[in-house]
């Protein structure tokens, strides 16, 4: 008897968790109190969303997207006990940075973070001369140190590996251009030192049918889950209706030794907006994953999303099902 997909990691004993309602056939399914996150937890908060939180010391730490009230798109750090209330700093994060240049911050939003050789890598879309991906790191959510932007603009949705792939370090990402761009793949690039990256390949494309829930573009969503039948990736498909984008949720496996190889890919969408926190906010109708946390050994996944650019939430599923569900359901 074969045994089931099991994720490589860590215990996670006390990831925030909730069981799939009765009656629910759902794959993913949502927390009943949703939003975990409201728009408003400080004062000179317009909107908390598409943030990414990871263990840390026991508890859960994170870097969180919170537009301001004059509309400044920022990034913060904060903490939570259990993954469900959080405490945020009302001040964003001050980079430490060598580099003037690089230093002269203009605007940041949609962070990742991942752990990788037991620092904290933070990635984010960072303005500087059009939009590309920021990179820092904090070894305790206090202070954070910024690095060298990993690529020229204008690019998205970068997203880092959580161990190197034959030697090297990989980033998964979206060139676009200087808009919300009606198009959009993702690529995987390698590097030698998390600063110099090339090798740039192709990973997916949207789907072209007229109406399919991914036909605008795709995009990464949380740090890619090593299980052992390849790299599990949550990622962001986007519709093109009559009435603006719709953002929802897929899924996709690819190759362990080769992540620009596309084993699975998830034919309908996970999760979609059609909760009133999803379809109502400052941007209608999006589903937009940044961050998962799992426990390898009962395969239990908790997946932070925003919804409708205004609240954090999550939701949640079990690998096993996830993975079969993928396999049985899958459109290259």
């Amino acid at each position: 008897m074969s045994q089931p997909p099991m994720m490589i990691g860590n215990a996670l004993p006390n990831i925030p968790w909730q069981d799939r309602p009765a009656g629910c056939s759902d794959v993913v399914w949502r927390y009943h109190a949703n939003p975990v996150i409201p728009r408003d937890l400080f004062p000179a908060a317009n909107s908390i969303f598409n943030s990414a939180i990871v263990p840390f010391k026991g508890e859960f730490a994170g870097v969180f997207r919170v537009d301001s009230t004059c509309r400044h798109m920022r990034i913060h750090s904060g903490r939570s006990k259990d993954g469900f209330t959080f405490q945020i700093d009302p001040e964003p994060i001050r980079w430490i940075c060598p580099d003037p240049q690089i230093a002269e911050f203009v605007e940041a939003y949609d962070p990742r973070v991942t752990c990788l050789d037991g620092r904290y890598y933070i990635n984010w879309c960072n303005n500087y001369h059009g939009y590309t991906i920021g990179m820092g790191y904090t070894d305790d959510f206090k202070t954070f140190y910024q690095m060298e932007n990993a690529f020229l603009p204008y690019n998205r949705n970068g997203v880092l590996f959580p161990r190197k792939v034959n030697g090297k370090y990989h980033m998964l990402s979206r060139p676009s251009d200087t808009g919300h761009t009606p198009f959009g793949d993702i690529f995987v690039s390698q590097s030698p030192d998390l600063v110099h990256w090339g090798c740039h390949r192709h990973v997916m494309s949207p789907k072209r049918d007229k109406a399919n829930w991914q036909c605008t573009k795709v995009g990464a969503g949380p740090v890619p889950i090593e299980t052992t039948e390849g790299w599990l990736l949550f990622y962001h498909g986007v519709l093109t209706s009559c009435n603006g984008f719709v953002y929802s949720m897929g899924a996709a496996l690819l190759d362990l030794d080769d992540p620009s190889k596309v084993r699975y890919r998830s034919r309908p969408y996970l999760l979609n907006p059609r909760m009133l926190y999803e379809c109502v906010g400052d941007v209608p109708n999006v589903v937009f994953p940044c961050a998962a946390l799992t426990d390898a050994p009962s395969g239990r996944i908790a997946i932070y999303y925003g919804s409708a650019d205004t609240v954090t939430s999550l939701a949640f599923c079990r690998v096993d099902e996830l993975l079969g569900f993928i396999r049985n359901n899958s459109e290259l």
